[in-house]
């Protein structure tokens, strides 16, 4: 089932970049530009076919697509045809160029109307990042404790939990450990994670709106801290108030406003992560050497798959569609930044050439012209130098010491 799962993910991939292209197309041909080519994949030709004038086809390497818009600059071989893109108005050239992210953001939107509809979205009321944010201590008592990882659901031989033996239950609000407050559950676990195992600890919590102090004692775990590191620490056997859902499900008209709400988390998620790109360089390096994997280091389509993979063999399908949305808006918003050969850096000349030629205008100049992009290509060739050896150290990164979900 992890095969399969790896295998269906890198066909979404491909579908998503297939559609990419299509957007490009699509646009291009509404203009009246003139398309020749468009494939799915590289490499030797597979089975293709004509249709007026553009050729459409399947070719050996299923890692992505490409579609040919003749004259997409003044300095192509084609730039002579007379439906050569570059010849158009820059509006409608920025809608093509931006059409292929566009179809991204769309398939990102529809992916989380529908896990909004059948599955849920994280719940607004809980806190963004993390319990200690401020959600109170309001408890549901564990009846064991599972003592190593990975973590799972109870069985037989796990040691009856010391919430359960103690008397917790479920509802019970803590507001303290050994007498120091605890005004939420992320001081509740700073206070309870340090006690000694085998020594009588004193919890107070809230009930029925009165005190209540019991005697309890914690058990030994491992757990994974947020470093990335597994330590052994203390535990108890509680967790936050199941009655406050971590999903929420909405009908399909209010889902529209939920799923906007939540891809512009999601897509402030994607820019921090980009902004920290450099700075987890050097954690890739390591994961290579043998060290333990930093969960937050860069992945390649290799390690998404490989996610995707472990998501589809748990049985966890509203994973795999919240890494499938992930990917469609990290790869849309990537590819509008102002840098060749990148759409946005296209972009970026087009709008560029026409202010200039506007400023130019206002001040009685003669019009710069175009652009020249033949003087561009050792900065072209120094962005696609950059991103190939990134994307060889993430793949690497992936293969030999990837990024696991349950482990």
């Amino acid at each position: 089932m992890n095969a399969l799962g790896i295998a269906l993910f890198a066909l979404v991939i491909l579908i998503s970049v297939s559609l990419h292209e299509a957007g490009h197309m699509g646009t291009a041909k509404a203009f009246g530009m003139k398309v020749t080519r468009y494939f799915v994949g590289f490499g030797p030709t597979l089975w293709s076919f004509r249709r007026g004038e553009t050729e459409y086809g399947v070719k050996g390497v299923p890692l992505g697509g490409f579609v040919k818009i003749v004259g997409m600059t003044p300095q192509d071989e084609d730039a002579d045809d007379p439906k050569a893109m570059w010849r158009f108005p820059v509006w409608k050239r920025s809608i093509v160029m931006s059409a292929g992210s566009i179809v991204h953001f769309i398939l990102a939107a529809v992916a989380i109307w529908g896990l909004a509809v059948f599955s849920g979205l994280p719940n607004p009321d809980l806190p963004t990042k993390a319990p200690s944010d401020g959600q109170p201590a309001v408890l549901t008592v564990q009846p064991c404790v599972v003592t190593s990882l990975p973590l799972r659901a109870c069985e037989a031989k796990d040691p009856a939990s010391p919430a359960s033996q103690a008397g917790l239950r479920n509802g019970d609000k803590l507001i303290a450990v050994n007498g120091a407050a605890v005004a939420n559950w992320g001081e509740a676990i700073k206070q309870i994670r340090p006690l000694t195992a085998g020594q009588t600890a004193t919890m107070t919590v809230l009930r029925d709106g009165a005190p209540q102090t019991l005697q309890l004692t914690p058990a030994t775990v491992e757990r994974e801290m947020s470093d990335g590191s597994v330590q052994k620490v203390a535990a108890i056997g509680v967790g936050l108030d199941a009655t406050v859902p971590y999903l929420v499900k909405y009908g399909p008209g209010e889902a529209v406003g939920a799923s906007a709400q939540y891809a512009g988390t999601m897509v402030g998620a994607t820019f921090e992560a980009l902004k920290e790109f450099p700075k987890r360089i050097p954690a890739l390096f390591s994961a290579i050497g043998g060290e333990k994997r930093d969960p937050n280091t860069p992945i390649s389509v290799v390690g998404i798959s490989i996610l995707g993979g472990e998501a589809a063999q748990e049985g966890a399908w509203s994973m795999f569609v919240g890494l499938f949305i992930a990917f469609n808006l990290f790869i849309g918003i990537f590819n509008l930044l102002p840098l060749l050969p990148l759409d946005g850096g296209h972009l970026f000349i087009a709008w560029f050439e026409r202010i200039r030629s506007w400023v130019y205008a206002r001040l009685h100049k003669p019009d710069p012209g175009r652009v020249d992009y033949f003087k561009l290509m050792p900065l072209t060739y120094t962005v696609i130098l950059i991103f190939g050896a990134f994307t060889l150290l993430t793949v690497t990164a992936d293969i030999v010491n990837p990024i696991s979900i349950y482990k």
